[in-house]
Formats: structure tokens, C-alpha cells, sequence
């Protein structure tokens, strides 16, 4: 693409950006469905005047990248990311799963201008920190993704061009954060998208093997498409991990719990409260108006206790571990506007069948919560996999092709065949 075109381009993209911030107008059809829906979570979060992307603190991201498995790996292959960052005059960046940048390299003129930004280690470039980027599509979506100049929803970047792949563990298929190139807009060019993927190809090759580890967190509900049963290198995690989300798992300090289903609702309850609850409130959150006697729940209680060790307290009753629960990821994702991921970790209907009220009532709170968020910001491939678990929610799925209109989009034929699929 030549300078005049890619000058029109930006005209274009500004003349979009300008009619969507200064005049309220949808822009639908002036960009691609994922800017418009990550300028939409943006101009609720991010004022356009937002100078630099907010930094996170400096020893505490020192830390995080020396332990993460991302700095044996780039490490390994620096000569390579150095050298492409030369060729094109680019600026790199590897983040984390959360979109915090954790390493840099950059050419003369593009590092000069990354640092005015803060596009630096420590920097958080979610879009709900510094706007629509590349990084954040990247992350948000688990593909790669090209954001070109007022496509960023924050005017500070609207001078540059950026290409982002997520990097995954090459053997559990977790997403562990993403590379990103960047330079001028005037320097875009069509093989940017595929030097992004080869680069993170590049570092997944070289990652040591003690990131294939999965911690009880990612293990429960993951980085990448499905979360599987807990095993393996849970075993030896501290703590209570709680899967409440479709089929049910409780695992204490890696080791799986028998529990019948009245134990696993109140123990979930117990998680849900870390303030703790007495035995009446207990009870009523239990069985509702059901004829339980207190006896009953005491004894539930007891055999608890002793499964956890007597890491349960009364007086009230309430855990004395560290809980880790699949319910506060989802709801924590969608309350930081993060819906794709907020999908990936949603594994159904929590604790479907539930006599609980409590429990009924927050199964509703969440599926309509995550249902809503979708209805908002329809990204196709959040679509295709809620739609997985909850096949007859066809308004769902005609707002996500109303959104993606005529253009292309691999997701389209699936969607279209899920709508079919659910009118037989």
C-alpha cells in the first residue's frame, strides 16, 4: 500500500473516530465491529486526552517478569526480536495475560516516541487504561490483531500503526500475554500481521518448560478456549479452588473433595462470604423455608471441618484459606469490561438444579450479567462459544451478524449455522 492510500486510510479512520467521540454516531459502518466495540468499553473508561498509558508499580513488575516464563523465552530468542525491531524501525512489547507490558525493544525513532507515551515496562494497556490498541484486541480476542492510526481510540498513539499475536504455552494452550509491533502509520505494511505471528511463534518455541505448570487460577478457568478437570500440577496448589460454573470440582490444596451436593452449595456459600456467616443466615441461604433442622446443617458443617483440615470457622462460620473461586473470576472480567475472557471462563450455569435460593438467585445474577455484557459487546468469538452453552439463545447470535453486517468475518458461517440449528 503506497503513502497516498495509506494517507487516505488515516483520513478515513480520523474522519470515523471524529463522528463517533465528537458527535455521538455509532461509526458502524466506518470501522471494523471489534474497534467499535472496544471504542465503546473505551469512552466510558479513557478520556481522549489521556496523555500516557497508567504505569503499575516499578519493583513489582521487575518481579513479575523475572519470575514469568516470558523471560526465559524472549531471553532465548532477543537477538531475533532485536534484529526485526532494527529492520523496521519498530518499537516490540511482550505483556502479560492482563495486558501489562513486561519487556521492550525499540528502534531510534519509535523508542523516543514510546517512551512520551509510556509504552514501557510496567505500562497497563487494556483498553480500559488507555483506550483501543492492538494489545488489548490481542489479549481480549486470542488472535491476532492490527490497530492503524485513529483506530486507537486514545489521539496519542493516532500516529501509529500496531500489530499484536497472543503468545500461548505451546503444551497447555493457555494464553500467557501477547507481542506487539509498532511503528509509524506512514510505515504499515501487509506483512506486519504475519511478522507478529511469527514472532510469537518464535518466543512459544523457546519457552521452558516449567511454564507448563498451570496454577489452580488458570488451571480452574484458564487463559485459552475450554477449562478442563483440575489435575495434575494442582496437586501441590495452597488453598480452596472452586469450580461452580457448569460441572462441579472443589479441590483443597491440590487434592480433590468428595463432597455430596449439599456440602459442595455450602461451601460455595462459604466462599462467596469470606466475611463469614452465622448458622441462621447459613441456614436460610441453604434451604430457604425448607423443614431442615439446624442439626443437619451442623453436621454438614462438621464433615467440612474435617475435610479441610479445621480450616473452617465458626462463630461465624467462615473459610480461614486462600479461595480461589471461577463465579468471582467471571463477574471480576465483567466488571473490567473484559467479555470475551470473561466468556472463556463462564463453564455454564452455576450449579445447575440447585435447591439453594442464594445460590438460584446469584446462577441468575451471573448468566444474565455475562448474557447482557454480550448483548453490548457481541465479539464473534465470545458469540461462538457462549452459543456452545446456551444453544436456543438466538438473540444473542443475531446481534453479533447485525453487528458484523456485510463484512467478512470467519465466524459468520458458524454463527448462521447455530441460528439454524436452533430453529430445528
Amino acid at each position: 500500500m503506497g503513502t497516498d492510500e495509506l494517507h487516505t486510510r488515516k483520513v478515513q479512520t480520523l474522519k470515523a473516530w471524529t463522528s463517533f467521540v465528537e458527535n455521538g454516531d455509532s461509526a458502524d459502518s466506518l470501522v471494523r465491529p471489534e474497534i467499535l466495540s472496544s471504542w465503546t468499553r473505551s469512552v466510558a473508561a479513557v478520556p481522549t486526552g489521556v496523555e500516557a498509558a497508567p504505569m503499575a508499580d516499578e519493583d513489582e513488575t521487575a518481579s513479575l517478569w523475572q519470575d514469568s516464563p516470558l523471560q526465559e523465552a524472549v531471553a532465548g530468542v532477543e537477538a531475533e526480536l532485536r534484529r526485526t525491531a532494527a529492520d523496521g524501525d519498530l518499537v516490540l512489547a511482550v505483556t502479560d495475560a492482563q495486558t501489562r507490558i513486561l519487556w521492550t525493544y525499540g528502534g531510534r525513532v519509535m523508542r523516543r516516541k514510546a517512551e512520551a507515551v509510556n509504552f514501557a515496562p510496567g505500562a497497563r494497556w487494556d483498553d480500559q487504561s488507555v483506550g483501543t490498541n492492538a494489545l488489548d484486541l490481542a489479549t481480549r480476542m486470542a488472535t491476532p490483531s492490527m490497530v492503524f492510526s485513529a483506530e486507537h481510540y486514545a489521539p496519542i498513539v493516532h500516529n501509529w500503526v500496531c500489530w499484536a499475536a497472543p503468545v500461548f504455552d505451546p503444551h497447555s494452550g493457555r494464553q500467557i500475554g501477547v507481542i506487539d509491533l509498532s511503528t509509524t502509520w506512514d510505515r504499515s505494511h501487509p506483512i506486519g500481521l504475519a511478522t507478529a505471528r511469527v514472532m510469537a511463534r518464535l518466543i512459544e518455541s523457546a519457552m521452558p518448560r516449567s511454564a507448563h505448570q498451570p496454577t489452580a487460577l488458570e488451571d480452574l478457568i484458564g487463559q485459552g478456549d475450554d477449562a478442563g478437570p483440575v489435575g495434575g500440577a494442582l496437586e501441590a496448589e495452597p488453598g480452596l479452588v472452586m469450580r461452580l460454573l457448569g460441572t462441579a470440582e472443589v479441590r483443597h490444596d491440590g487434592q480433590r473433595l468428595l463432597l455430596n451436593r449439599r456440602q459442595t452449595e455450602i461451601l460455595a456459600l462459604l466462599a462467596l462470604h469470606p466475611e463469614g456467616l452465622s448458622l441462621d443466615r447459613l441456614h436460610a441461604l441453604v434451604y430457604g423455608d425448607q423443614a431442615v433442622t439446624l442439626s443437619t446443617l451442623k453436621a454438614e458443617v462438621s464433615h467440612l471441618r474435617a475435610a479441610l483440615g479445621g480450616q473452617l470457622a465458626s462463630r461465624p462460620y467462615r473459610l480461614t484459606m486462600p479461595v480461589t473461586t471461577d463465579v468471582d473470576r467471571v463477574l471480576d472480567l465483567l466488571r473490567a469490561g473484559q467479555v470475551a475472557r470473561a466468556v472463556r471462563a463462564y463453564g455454564g450455569d452455576l450449579l445447575p438444579g440447585t435447591n439453594s435460593p442464594a445460590l438460584s438467585e446469584l446462577a441468575d445474577y451471573v448468566a444474565v450479567a455475562l448474557r447482557e455484557a454480550l448483548l453490548v459487546d457481541p465479539e464473534p468469538a465470545a458469540v461462538l462459544r457462549y452459543s456452545d452453552l446456551a444453544p436456543y439463545d438466538t438473540e444473542v447470535v443475531e446481534t453479533c451478524l447485525s453487528v458484523l453486517g456485510d463484512r467478512h468475518h470467519p465466524a459468520k458461517p458458524l454463527l448462521k449455522g447455530k441460528l439454524a440449528a436452533a430453529s430445528r
